[in-house]
Parts: structure tokens; C-alpha cells; sequence
């Protein structure tokens, strides 16, 4: 059962005009949920269990990077490089051994750019301004993981995750997680006009 174009096209509907401290994130993917198929479910399982810092595991990852589908693979490659250089962080200045905790896993696919953009936000010095630097990246490999992808899975997995980055901003900062909130709606409601033209 796919119906990409239906929950796609609903996403706005689905979230605008709502008061974001009402509703979690978790009571809009549940919507999702329910107008996925299986193979579908089992993608936004695997997205969902990474958000509960317990799977995340060594096996969690060769699992995911193993995956048939390229969004989670690509996005746990990203995942892994993020988490990675916060354990370095970490061990920096708690002065342990730079590789102690991090996840030993190669990894096939390297971008020097996005590299170079992981380390940069963990060279901030304001714990807050940090971390919203490394939401915005998580953001923006979401943008990049769906571009041109109007109407499948990839822009439901990305929409999803968003919605994972803006309830942590509303537990963190509810004015920025605002802000951001009506950056997806604004996204998908603009996205949606330019299909139908």
C-alpha cells in the first residue's frame, strides 16, 4: 500500500493551524503512521528507534547502513559522522582518549564538505548556538535526502524527522522550536503549490 501522493499532499493539512505545544511529534507521525504500508512502517521504525539513545548501538548502525533503502543509509552515515564528533568532542574536553566510545565502523561514503561542516559546529563555545548548529545540518540532510523527491517515502522520512529536530527545540527553546515549525509547514505548503502549477 503506498500512499505517497495522499499523506504528502495531507502533510500541511495535517499540521497547520496547530498549536505545536499540543500535539507531539509523536501524535503527528502516529497520523503518518497510520496511512503507511508495511515496508513503510518498517523504515520509519528503524528512524524512530534512533531517536531513544539506547539503540544506538554499534549493531544498530551495521544494521542501518546496511539497509536496501539509500534515505537510511544515507542519513545514518550522516548520523554516525554527527554522533561520532561529539564523543571526540567530548573526549577533548574531558581530556579521555580521542577515540574512546565511538562507533568503529567504515564508512563507504565520504563528502569532505559536510565533514568539514560537523566539525566547524562543534567549535562553538555556546552550548545552545552548538546545538542548533548541528540541528541545522541534521535539517539540511534531510532538505538534501528528499530533493526531488516530491511524492515517496524520502519526503515522508524527512518531514518526520524534522518533526523529531522541532519537538527538541520546543523542549529546549519553545520559540525557536516555533519558528522552526512554521518553517516545515511554510516548506511543505510551498512545495506542494509549485507541484501544482
Amino acid at each position: 500500500m503506498h500512499n505517497y501522493h495522499y499523506i504528502v499532499a495531507s502533510l500541511p493539512e495535517l499540521t497547520s493551524g496547530l498549536k505545536f505545544q499540543e500535539r507531539s511529534a509523536e501524535q503527528i507521525i502516529g497520523e503518518i503512521r497510520e496511512l503507511c504500508g508495511k515496508d513503510d512502517l518498517a523504515l520509519l521504525d528503524i528512524l524512530q528507534e534512533s531517536f531513544v539513545p539506547e539503540n544506538l548501538t554499534q549493531e544498530f548502525y551495521q544494521k542501518a547502513l546496511a539497509s536496501g533503502n539509500s534515505f537510511i543509509r544515507e542519513y545514518f552515515t550522516f548520523d554516525l559522522k554527527v554522533r561520532n564528533a561529539k564523543v571526540r568532542y567530548l573526549n577533548r574536553e574531558l581530556s579521555r582518549p580521542a577515540d574512546k566510545d565511538v562507533i568503529s565502523i567504515p564508512l563507504q561514503e565520504e563528502n569532505s564538505e559536510e565533514d568539514a561542516g560537523i566539525e566547524a559546529a562543534f567549535k562553538g563555545t555556546d552550548l545552545l548556538a552548538r546545538e542548533r548548529a548541528v540541528d541545522d545540518l541534521y535539517w539540511e540532510k534531510a532538505d538534501a535526502l528528499s530533493l526531488m523527491h516530491w511524492f515517496d517515502m524520502n519526503v515522508i522520512m524527512a518531514f518526520v524527522l524534522k518533526l523529531h529536530i522541532i519537538d527538541r527545540w520546543n523542549l529546549l527553546d519553545e520559540q525557536t522550536g516555533r519558528e522552526m515549525f512554521r518553517k516545515l509547514v511554510d516548506n511543505l505548503t510551498q512545495t506542494n503549490k509549485n507541484l501544482s502549477i
